[in-house]
């Protein structure tokens, strides 16, 4: 008997150059043997960090109608994924985009990006912070940073190391916000490992995944980790198991990019992990 294809939808940036949001998305997903359907919030000539001059053109206006022109195919998606939005109508469309397609069988799993290393990125302001909150509310997954988690729940930011008392008090007022599950990345305990914690509020279950921490700031690892998360959830693997998954192969295209010394701008080299990846989710 053959299973059912899946299908996720990415609602992601495109950035032309740069190893992020969709064109990390799609491959990743696309690789684990999922339908990735794409909406793209905007389309950049690069990622922001760390290059200048680069383009910018919102697709805002374009959000609402292609939401009513798949509805109007009556797709499903067993996964609705979610990571840069770049103005507070995107964050009213999606919202609206959750309501058109939630259904009790999919997942909708946001990744709040709008911070890190403890400041908002330069284009969102506190009140964005408090917009993206209501997307999280209506989320069933979750994976901030440390920086957004902080955001999240109104409270400053902790640089770390963290305690596990800590690590779980985040994790739990994460929970009260709604999603039934968090993915907290960016978790370390001492200056050797790094990785991620996850906690599934109906079990009130606690698990950790780390990694040999790899000195340096790698642009678009947040984007892989939440891809590979996906992907290991829609290849039925559960959270605990999806997020040591996530982690590995995170780590793995983060150490191939160091060897190969490369410039720290361009993103992480992903794609020969993909080989392993595969491996992991028993699909190789």
């Amino acid at each position: 008997m053959v299973n059912k294809q899946k299908r996720v939808a990415a609602i992601h940036d495109i950035s032309g150059f740069g190893r992020c949001s969709l064109t990390v998305a799609l491959p990743i997903i696309s690789a684990s043997g999922v339908e990735t359907v794409v909406m793209p919030t905007a389309v950049l000539s690069t990622h922001t960090g760390g290059i200048s001059g680069f383009t910018y053109h919102d697709l805002t206006d374009d959000m609402r109608p292609i939401t009513k022109h798949w509805k109007s195919l009556d797709l499903h998606f067993d996964a609705i994924y979610t990571g840069f939005l770049g103005s507070f109508e995107q964050l009213d469309i999606v919202v609206e985009f959750f309501d058109t397609f939630k259904k009790e069988d999919n997942l909708i799993v946001v990744d709040p990006v709008m911070a890190d290393n403890g400041e908002l990125y330069k284009i969102f302001t506190p009140e964005f912070a408090a917009g993206m909150r209501k997307i999280c509310e209506k989320a069933d997954i979750i994976i901030p940073n440390l920086t957004e988690a902080s955001l999240l729940i109104g409270e400053d930011y902790n640089p770390g190391p963290y305690t596990e008392e800590y690590i779980e008090g985040m994790l739990k007022k994460l929970a009260a916000l709604g999603p039934d599950r968090i993915v907290l990345t960016g978790v370390f305990f001492d200056d050797t490992y790094l990785g991620a914690a996850s906690y599934d509020n109906s079990t009130d279950e606690i698990s950790y995944a780390f990694s040999k921490r790899i000195p340096g700031y790698y642009h678009g690892t947040g984007d892989v980790f939440g891809s590979a998360l996906v992907s290991a959830l829609m290849n039925g693997f559960d959270l605990h198991q999806s997020t040591e998954i996530a982690v590995r192969f995170t780590t793995e295209s983060i150490q191939r990019t160091a060897d190969a010394k490369t410039d720290i701008r361009f993103g992480v080299n992903f794609e020969q992990s993909i080989p392993d990846f595969l491996k992991d989710l028993k699909l190789a």
